[in-house]
């Protein structure tokens, strides 16, 4: 008897397939669980791991991969989640009894096009990275289920993925549903897949409850594929991290260790020279110019831009800032939203408060806010002084004590000190008023109206000697 041909038909799908590309990816992100061990009225996708909420970190990885669309099924603390995310390019859909990851990924299927691919994230697994799912997704090119494994130390809580002498996935079990011998298995299923989305919604409505926890798996659809003679395609995960969940505040504090350690040795890799790396913590995006140094207990937070030979010291937190080459931030300064010219001197305990500027070589030294205000070139005010809406100009000095007053109770004023100026200690500056070129303002005066350029202003009141006077004592 002859063999029987395969028929062309196949040859020729194949063919158009690979001429077409991968079919158009759908990303379904699972974000509905109660997190009842979190012990927090916070749902658990928006616990902040880092400065950003579980979920946050999920959707940004999603969002490298350019899908075609992005849903996120939700459920508890559904109100919540929704309004934190509200400017986020998804669709919702609400799993609104919760009965199973199979059944909250059949909630997002109607918005799902039967010829897409769709991707399952979880939102509380963090660390996946974009390289990792597109290597899964590139597995599943062909039509086939792509499944992401990972090989634990302890696999206990996880399915154990089966597979057969040669190798081949043939199921999942679940923890509770497993032999013996099945929970000695370390290969542990994460749950995250691509499926082609027209078999997915076949599988998802024949899903049944007769398990431990009577909900419907969504890992039951492995073993439907298997059944319908479709490859299941595993890729083992290169680290446990990537791939961990968070349930309880343990486990959330362990992710915030690795995360931070992997973003400690992502700035050593740029040529960061960091004091202790375990002290390190990044909170946003860190750009990094050559030769910076970074002290113990550095906190970065959102966008931070450090120039070249920025120097750092210990106990600074900088949020949304951006940093001259060449400038030095002493130990215990807060500076956020603001900018640093190059080769200024900054702190110790400086403040800067939004919209602020510092030109090159300004120094700003201990227990010095500026807020809303410029400073000009070289310009100095090194101690005890406030700087709010106020514009200094170049190689102007504030002596100690300095105040603008800018607020009236009601509005705010600005100052204007022109450049060359200089301000001597105890000055009070009650806005809107200007300090002309070259003016000095004699030390303790309160400068109401405009002082002239290039003359000595004073506004003290005369001093007075009481003769006879003496000071009160307590009575016995």
């Amino acid at each position: 008897m002859k063999k029987a041909k395969k028929p062309v038909r196949n040859s020729a799908t194949s063919k158009l397939r690979a001429a077409i590309g991968p079919a158009p990816l759908s990303i379904v992100i699972l974000a509905a669980g109660q997190g009842r061990r979190m012990q927090s009225d916070l749902p658990k996708v928006l616990q902040p791991l880092a400065g950003m909420p579980l979920l946050q970190h999920v959707l940004a990885t999603a969002r490298e991969l350019e899908p075609a669309a992005l849903h996120v099924v939700y459920g508890h603390g559904g109100d919540k989640v929704r309004d934190t995310f509200a400017s986020e390019p998804v669709q919702w859909a609400l799993q609104a009894e919760q009965r199973g990851t199979g059944h909250a990924l059949l909630q997002a299927m109607p918005a799902v096009p039967d010829d897409h691919r769709v991707l399952v994230l979880y939102g509380d697994v963090p660390m996946l990275r974009a390289s990792t799912l597109r290597e899964l997704l590139a597995t599943a090119a062909s039509g086939q289920l792509a499944l992401l494994t990972v090989q634990l130390t302890d696999p206990t809580g996880y399915g154990r993925v089966l597979r057969d002498a040669r190798g081949r996935v043939r199921a999942i079990v679940e923890q509770k549903d497993a032999t013996a011998a099945q929970r000695r298995v370390r290969e542990a299923n994460t749950g995250v897949m691509v499926l082609p989305a027209k078999r997915l919604r076949s599988w998802l409505t024949a899903l049944r409850s007769d398990n431990a926890q009577r909900e419907y798996y969504l890992t039951d659809v492995i073993a439907m594929a298997v059944k319908d003679r479709l490859a299941v395609a595993p890729l083992v995960a290169a680290s446990e991290t990537e791939v961990l969940g968070v349930n309880d505040k343990l486990q959330l504090a362990q992710l915030e260790a690795a995360l931070r350690a992997e973003l400690a040795n992502q700035a050593m890799r740029a040529g960061a020279t960091l004091a202790d790396p375990a002290r390190f913590d990044q909170r946003g995006t860190l750009v990094l110019g050559r030769d910076v140094f970074i002290d113990a207990n550095v906190l970065f937070e959102g966008r931070v831009e450090l120039g070249d030979g920025v120097r750092i010291g210990p106990n600074c937190v900088l949020r949304d800032m951006t940093v001259g080459a060449g400038t030095v931030i002493h130990p215990n300064c807060v500076l956020e939203k603001s900018s640093i010219g190059a080769d200024c001197s900054v702190g110790p305990f400086a403040r800067m408060r939004p919209a602020g500027r510092l030109e090159d070589q300004v120094h700003i030294g201990n227990f010095v806010e500026v807020k809303n205000s410029v400073v000009g070139r070289g310009s100095k005010a090194n101690h005890l002084t406030y700087l709010g809406d106020a514009t200094v100009g170049e190689g102007v000095n504030v002596g100690a004590g300095t105040i603008c007053c800018n607020y009236d109770g009601a509005n705010k004023s600005r100052t204007v000190i022109e450049d060359k100026a200089f301000i001597g200690s105890g000055s009070m500056l009650v806005a809107p008023v200007t300090v002309g070129a070259g003016a000095t303002i004699g030390a303790g005066s309160t400068i109401t109206k405009d002082a002239p350029p290039g003359k000595l202003t004073l506004a003290r009141g005369r001093q007075v000697t009481i003769e006879g006077w003496q000071r009160p004592v307590k009575k016995s």
